[in-house]
């Protein structure tokens, strides 16, 4: 089947490198020429495992092909993807001009029927406003009889297991208009995914405005598990209990289920940040309150500032002179992805408290600078005091305490040894709970995780605060010293 996917980004990349697995013949359209022009070349925009291979093998096999000009991918189409940003406008609202605007682009390339499917992310009664942009149009231009359809099919990506998510779908959703151009879709888009469906039926058909929804529901649903949990892990905290043994006592549960479960410093990434602020906006705007989703959002920017409380305790308010290593920074492994990272909240906080900090993270450091400056406004004493480490241990050097943020599997069974010896004081903050309280005890670590018993009163606390000079250097070039250079 001849494919068009417009969006050469997370979700568009993914799905025509995937499309072009199952045998179609994809063209993967961007406006963005130095994007095209990397993966013609053999360049990869983002970090996703196992995406390159994919990509190269149906690009050498002239299955996946990249291109500028969308009139000349859309030549023979049969169903075109729209895959592009859905940016949050300030109050929280999914922006949709480049949807709408590549829906006019595609309307004026229309021959034959065409299956036109929103893949980004949208709110309800968006392919409602693709058709009348599209229909717009093609009467404008004297084609009033021009036959098309206007389909939703939701993605639920995961970053960092995406390949596995699109190969391997838990349940394909589309949504279809009740007419007879919608009809011919269905026909088409059963055709498009028959391999997925050949042992086991995993498509989920239903009205467009239901698939619409049905994303935000999804992600707004997980967020809440994440921010419940999160709630409980601080009450953990002030009544002694551990949030973990709570976690595999509810888990167990088969109404409740292990996914998701899992307290830490919030969620973040592309989806569930900007997804449930979205559908807050959308109730808002029909005058509903979404108040579980809208306290699900309070909750994790509020948890976000989970380790440096931590650090506020052990430390106290005023931080100059103290070190801290950062572990992770992409706001999850198996990616490089910074948008709304904890680690972002957690860096800027130490900083304007006078810390020195010190991060390392094995794929996010490059992309981590932008960022990083952005949130603390370029100011060049803070700038000064960021600093990023080659390896692990080097960013332990002379440190106050660890905080580690991202689970990547490299830091899972860290040499505790070589910890303590780097370390001013062996002190770990375990944002992600994936180290055992009894062991870094054994170790001589002070340790202190998400709910996992940390209520120690201030003659517990391993040093009282006291400011310390910077006789210690830091063997790193300072994120000013980047942003300079890379200006």
């Amino acid at each position: 089947m001849k494919i068009t996917v417009v969006g050469a980004g997370y979700v568009g990349l993914v799905t025509a490198a995937c499309l072009a697995e199952l045998g179609h013949q994809v063209t993967n359209v961007d406006h963005d020429d130095d994007r095209i022009r990397a993966l013609q070349a053999g360049g990869m925009p983002i970090f996703e495992p196992g995406l390159d291979v994919v990509v190269a093998r149906n690009h050498a096999a002239g299955r996946l092909s990249f291109s500028a000009w969308l009139p000349s991918a859309m030549r023979d189409t049969q169903v075109v993807f729209i895959a592009v940003g859905t940016p949050p406008v300030e109050d929280g609202a999914a922006d949709l001009q480049h949807v709408l605007k590549v829906a006019r682009q595609i309307a004026g390339q229309l021959r034959d029927f065409t299956v036109v499917v929103n893949k980004s992310t949208v709110p309800v009664g968006t392919a409602a406003r693709v058709e009348a942009e599209m229909r717009a149009v093609i009467t404008s231009q004297g084609r009033e009889r021009q036959a098309f359809a206007v389909v939703s099919n939701p993605e639920f990506l995961k970053e960092g297991s995406a390949i596995e998510d699109f190969m391997r779908p838990d349940r394909i959703v589309i949504g279809v208009p009740q007419t007879p151009e919608g009809g011919r879709a269905r026909e088409i888009m059963s055709r498009l995914y028959a391999p997925f469906n050949r042992h086991h039926d995993r498509t989920i058909w239903m009205d467009v405005a239901s698939a619409e929804l049905t994303k935000y529901a999804a992600n707004a649903m997980l967020a809440t598990r994440i921010s419940f949990m999160n709630e409980m892990a601080n009450l953990a905290d002030q009544l002694g209990a551990d949030i973990d043994a709570v976690r595999r006592g509810i888990g167990a549960d088969s109404r409740i289920g292990h996914g998701f479960l899992y307290a830490g410093t919030g969620y973040g990434g592309s989806c569930f940040p900007k997804d449930t602020r979205a559908l807050i906006q959308t109730a808002a705007r029909l005058g509903l309150a979404m108040q579980v989703v809208a306290a699900t959002e309070r909750v994790n920017m509020a948890q976000k500032s989970a380790l440096v409380r931590h650090v506020v305790d052990l430390f106290g308010n005023a931080l100059e002179g103290l070190r801290f290593a950062v572990w992770g920074l992409a706001f999850k492994p198996n990616t490089d992805d910074m948008r709304d990272a904890p680690s972002r909240v957690a860096i800027a906080e130490l900083l304007k408290r006078g810390a020195q900090v010190v991060a390392y993270d094995p794929v996010a450091m490059r992309a981590a600078h932008a960022p990083l400056a952005g949130d603390l406004d370029q100011a060049t004493d803070s700038l000064n005091r960021l600093h990023f480490a080659d390896d692990p241990y080097d960013a332990l050097n002379d440190a106050d305490a660890l905080l580690v943020v991202t689970e990547w599997k490299c830091f899972q069974n860290p040499d505790f040894d070589a910890l303590v010896r780097r370390m001013r004081q062996p002190i770990i903050i375990d944002g992600r709970n994936i180290y055992d309280p009894a062991q870094l005890y054994d170790n001589g670590i002070v340790y202190r995780g998400i709910g996992r018993r940390n209520r120690l009163t201030r003659t517990d606390r391993p040093i009282a605060h006291t400011a310390r000079s910077a006789a210690g250097t830091v063997p790193h070039a300072p994120l000013s010293a980047g942003i300079a250079a890379s200006a």
